[in-house]
């Protein structure tokens, strides 16, 4: 710790500074102090670590309100301190903090990963996400769908419980980082002294290896699996849409939190509806005396079938609207519509009584379209060659 000096005076401010002013103030400092700038300086160095502390305090609400009620013994390595401690705070852990708050001239983490406290963390590593895509009828779209679904991923090895260890085998210091599951490189250039953080290769930044591992999962604790994961689908959902399951990815390594489960929605082309946002359309063909004389027939939906009342005279293309008989909102009540496009069907052969019957309505001029339009298609085509 910085020897208890005041916080605030280290980094001359005010006890009601804004945290934009504490920032300011560091960044000054921390510049004029930086052992790029001071090579070989151990006053400076000193001196860069306490700002570093100061503004690790006081640029964090929580720990600032406890330093101002309790002095260092807030954010020592007490009791009620919560972990703020600072007793292996380094120069590493001062310019990793410096280049975290962006001022690090554009080189980014170079340290390597963050700390809290000056303490380095326990590694663990985290097993990844996994990624497959569910594919869903427009029925099972429409009502929603519960799928059990059978996954292939990495699960802890049972022969080992997931440690990596055989049995009665123990884990000892890595024999490269000594424990500290880093690797620190410290270089010179016309700028000064540089240091360099990486996490421990041997290790992998646990700091311990394993002295005997498993001879089923080779030490890494895991081994392939499979799982049959039951997926709750809502009502409404799309192409594109996604499912996120918590902890049924691969487990992590050796006791390491699991990943994700991430399901994509992938829709199905239907050979009767077309979706249209939460719309459907359905292309209906109809009989010519059913598109003159009207009446009511049955059509297909997605939830069964349903009534459609034909008005007299329905010409071809025309589109009626079932409502609610769509897709229902995926955020919100109500559905979409289904959409029904009449088209009258033209038979393509016909027998000889169908044969008579039609000529004899040729015949008629309520069937001549020339005629019983207020303008009708012939009209038109003459008006538009006429000279």
């Amino acid at each position: 710790m910085a020897q208890n000096r005041d916080y605030y005076e280290i980094l001359g401010v005010d006890r009601n500074a804004s945290q934009e002013e504490i920032k300011k103030a560091y960044r000054k400092l921390a510049i004029k102090y930086h052992p790029d700038k001071n090579p070989g300086d151990k006053e400076a160095e000193e001196k860069f670590k306490e700002l570093a502390e100061a503004y690790a305090v006081l640029s964090d609400p929580e720990k600032r309100r406890r330093y101002d009620q309790f002095g260092h013994a807030g954010v020592g390595s007490g009791a009620g301190a919560q972990g703020f401690d600072f007793t292996d705070f380094d120069l590493a852990d001062a310019l990793r903090q410096f280049m975290e708050e962006g001022f690090g001239f554009g080189f980014g983490d170079i340290f390597g990963s963050s700390r809290s406290g000056g303490r380095r963390r326990k590694v663990t590593r985290k097993g990844s996400d996994l990624q497959i895509k569910l594919k869903l009828t427009l029925e099972e779209i429409a009502t929603g769908v519960t799928k059990k679904i059978k996954v292939r991923k990495k699960v802890a090895c049972p022969e080992c419980n997931g440690t990596g260890s055989a049995k009665y085998s123990k884990t000892v210091m890595c024999p490269v980082c000594h424990g500290s599951g880093e690797i620190r490189q410290v270089s010179r250039s016309l700028f000064g002294q540089f240091v360099n953080v990486t996490t421990c290769h041997r290790c992998n930044g646990e700091g311990q290896v394993i002295e005997n591992p498993c001879h089923t999962c080779h030490g890494s604790g895991l081994i392939d699996g499979s799982k049959t994961i039951e997926v709750n689908v809502p009502a409404g959902v799309s192409t594109g849409n996604y499912i996120t399951l918590r902890g049924e990815g691969n487990a992590g390594i050796r006791g390491g939190q699991p990943g994700d489960l991430i399901i994509y929605i992938e829709e199905v082309p239907h050979e009767l509806f077309e979706r249209q946002g939460n719309d459907v359309v359905l292309y209906l063909p109809i009989s010519f005396p059913t598109a003159a004389l009207g009446g009511t027939i049955e059509v297909p939906t997605l939830t069964g079938k349903a009534k459609l009342k034909i008005a007299p005279g329905t010409q071809s293309g025309k589109i009626l609207r079932m409502r609610g008989k769509g897709i229902p909102y995926l955020r919100g009540a109500g559905s979409g519509d289904q959409l029904v496009q009449v088209q009258v069907y033209v038979p393509t052969k016909l027998n000889d009584q169908e044969r008579q019957i039609l000529e004899k309505l040729a015949t008629s001029e309520n069937l001549d379209p020339s005629k019983n339009s207020h303008k009708s298609f012939f009209d038109k085509f003459k008006e538009a060659f006429s000279i």
